[in-house]
């Protein structure tokens, strides 16, 4: 790595360890799995395009070239990709020590409510349903690597709130609220995979992170075709980070010895950007109730939507 894709802390030797990263394929994503390959970590890299992966296997390569790197095919707005990926690693018994869940999109500029091939809101499933699917199906191999889970939110998570009447934005929709409803619901589902894991003591950790604003990722076109008077654009680059910077929140989440759940961000202004450091979390994505809650209903869509496959 150079000068400035070096962590802003020493990430301890992760030989002999196996972490799959959802979203590697660029932005924060790529430089998450590029900390853990230098690292010593093998990676798995489910990835949705394809050319796209094997572009940032070359980068990851050049870091770590005797990193064990496997890419495999995910598109979580495919419930069929999600299950084919979970039973090809239970059935290999593959070793997972981490999943950090960082995949994510946001249709920022399109007024249309979008639906994936399972018939879920695209924001809803792809940050949210997907990986709620993808982590409770590897929860045996978790169990018994004891594994890690990060989970990557955004700071509109902490801006956002779920309607528990309008979960996928049927009847009041923008791409902004369903991006950040979905985020919150994907926040609650990490605090109530903490709470279970130590009530049923399955032995994994769960710590939360989120990277600030980072301009220079895919999100940012759509971002600044909003900002017509550029105005936010230069308040972004004066005040957020580098996706290498951004992507330290994420790796400090993936290492720390504090007793979790802990959440991770840049410590700069408006939590923008700056050096990664632990921060107060989102009070709401806390509760309790409400975390059982969206893991209930989380459930229930999945089944509802197997049994009409099925039928």
């Amino acid at each position: 790595m150079s000068p400035t894709q070096q962590s802003e802390f020493a990430l301890p030797d992760l030989g002999g360890r196996t972490a799959l990263v959802t979203g590697a394929s660029s932005g924060v994503g790529v430089e998450i799995a590029r900390g853990l390959a230098a690292a010593g970590a093998d990676l798995i890299l489910p990835v949705r395009n394809r050319e796209k992966g094997e572009r940032a296997l070359a980068r990851i390569r050049a870091d770590a070239p005797h990193a064990d790197l496997s890419l495999r095919d995910l598109d979580l707005a495919r419930l069929d990709t999600t299950r084919a990926l979970a039973e090809a690693l239970l059935a290999a018994r593959t070793p997972v020590d981490l999943v950090v869940l960082n995949a994510g999109i946001v249709l920022l500029g399109d007024r249309e409510r979008h639906l994936s091939a399972d018939g879920f809101e695209l924001h809803f499933q792809t940050n949210f349903l997907g990986h709620f699917a993808l982590t409770t199906a590897l929860l045996p191999l978790l169990r018994e690597r004891r594994a890690r889970v990060v989970v990557q939110l955004s700071l509109a998570a902490g801006a956002s709130r779920l309607a528990w009447d309008d979960l996928q934005s049927e009847r009041r929709y923008a791409p902004l609220r369903a991006y950040g409803a979905s985020k919150v619901a994907l926040g609650l589902f990490g605090y109530e995979l903490a709470r279970r894991t130590e009530a049923e003591g399955w032995g994994i950790t769960v710590h939360l992170s989120h990277p600030g604003v980072v301009p220079d990722t895919g999100i940012a076109p759509a971002m600044r075709a909003r900002d017509r008077g550029g105005m936010g654009r230069g308040l972004a680059e004066r005040l957020g980070n580098t996706p290498a910077r951004a992507a330290q929140p994420a790796l400090m989440a993936a290492v720390t010895d504090a007793a979790p759940p802990c959440f991770f961000g840049p410590s700069g202004a408006l939590h923008f950007g700056g050096p990664a450091a632990r921060q107060r979390p989102y009070r709401r994505l806390m509760d309790p109730v409400a975390g059982a809650r969206l893991w209930s209903v989380a459930t229930q869509l999945l089944g509802d939507r197997a049994g009409a496959v099925r039928t």
